[in-house]
């Protein structure tokens, strides 16, 4: 462990983290993340199995997204004022035995207990990516936090495949049992290779929660940064909520392959790191505005679906468009993290927790709108809200050049 890890939050680092190192946040935010996911293919097995009706099945996700959007919004302050090392250990052994509970639950009470419990240990994944950027050099920032989102992105898109797999022979439980092991190994793991950060803020718990507000007032780069990311949160939900009824209604597919899609929507996560490099060499700037125009464009494209000949063909067209925009949302979010992480090092916690809860507001708006949209309106009035939400988005942009310094 070099010095500088030794000291990390306390002085500028300037030697780059080892690639393990790297790679283990990677895995732990991916893996964190993924947790949430996992019950929702296999809603009507827990249902079948527990006798539950689809609406009371229904409150599962919902609870879990629930704790992580409460995690997020009153946990992660805490990694200002606590170790953060300590947080993310403490989590994933919380997360892996709410979910290992979960994995016995005899009935409706002890599921969505574990499922509130489940979404709030799974903000570890969001303590780590903060970790990242202070154990990395400023000139790393972006090459490092889009590493680490990588993980973190391909999580959320392959868990539902992961769990639908594993889940069809062996049963859900299996499921949580399985995934459950993974999180205490990977805990074990960062609490060896990680270093513990020191932290600056002493205040109170309340006015921890308080400086929220005052972070948000005092930093316009972090207005623009979160309202410009929850607009491509919109779009992005608005497609995937409503993407198996676009494939079942217009091609009579079925859920494996809406699955095949979610493979598709990594291609771009994938991509993310390289965005991180980009925005390292060129400015987050840029890559912000690249990130939202490659979004307009795939939905604009995916708007001629229904004008294309063959079913084939507009298969080949919309996974395209998925790419594209899936490339579009994980390059912007990394490189606003990025641009949010410089505001104030010291607060880097509190700052992600600000950002994460104006996005989440998008994610769930847009899951919202796509159903609704998609019942109302059809294929194309899901298109039109990508375009709109992408337009609004790169609008911001340009209006944060105009009004800040930041790069």
């Amino acid at each position: 462990m070099t010095t500088a890890q030794q000291t990390a939050d306390t002085q500028p680092i300037t030697a780059a983290p080892s690639r393990n190192i790297v790679f283990a946040l990677a895995l732990g935010a991916g893996s964190a993340v993924a947790s949430i996911y996992y019950t929702q293919p296999v809603l009507s097995m827990i249902g079948n199995e527990l006798s539950l009706g689809i609406g009371t099945t229904g409150l599962i996700p919902t609870i879990t997204q629930a704790g992580y959007a409460l995690g997020i919004l009153f946990l992660l302050p805490l990694g200002d004022r606590h170790d953060r090392r300590t947080l993310i250990v403490l989590k994933s052994i919380l997360l892996a035995a709410m979910l290992l509970i979960g994995s016995i639950s005899p009935g409706l009470n002890t599921i969505l207990f574990t499922s509130l419990l489940i979404g709030i240990a799974a903000t570890m994944a969001q303590d780590i990516v903060p970790a990242a950027a202070i154990l990395s050099p400023k000139h790393l920032h972006g090459k490092t936090i889009g590493t680490v989102m990588t993980g973190l992105l391909v999580g959320i898109l392959l868990s539902r495949t992961v769990s639908g797999v594993i889940a069809e022979y062996f049963g859900w439980r299996v499921v949580l049992q399985l995934a459950a092991i993974e999180i205490l190994i990977i805990g074990f793991a960062l609490w060896k290779i990680l270093p513990s950060f020191q932290t600056h803020a002493t205040m109170s718990y309340p006015k921890l929660l308080k400086s929220l507000a005052h972070l948000w007032a005092d930093h316009p780069s972090l207005r623009y940064a979160a309202i410009s990311q929850a607009f491509l949160a919109i779009a992005f939900s608005a497609f995937w909520s409503s993407l198996s009824l676009i494939l079942h209604q217009r091609y009579q597919l079925g859920s494996d392959i809406a699955g095949a899609f979610g493979l598709l929507g990594a291609v771009g996560a994938l991509m993310a790191r390289y965005a991180g490099s980009l925005s390292d060499r060129h400015g987050p700037a840029l890559v912000t505005k690249l990130g939202s125009a490659i979004l307009i464009l795939s939905f604009a494209v995916m708007s001629f679906v229904p004008l294309l000949g063959t079913t084939n063909m507009q298969l080949v067209v919309l996974a395209i468009g998925t790419i594209g925009f899936d490339l579009g949302v994980q390059a912007t979010l990394v490189s606003h993290q990025t641009i949010v992480y410089q505001i104030a090092p010291e607060a880097r916690s509190r700052l992600n927790s600000v950002f994460f809860t104006v996005m989440f507001i998008g994610m769930a708006s847009g899951s919202v709108l796509g159903t609704q949209l998609f019942a109302a309106g059809g294929y194309l009035s899901v298109m039109a809200i990508g375009v709109i939400a992408g337009v609004i988005s790169l609008t911001i942009r340009f209006l944060a050049d105009r009004t800040t310094s930041h790069p």
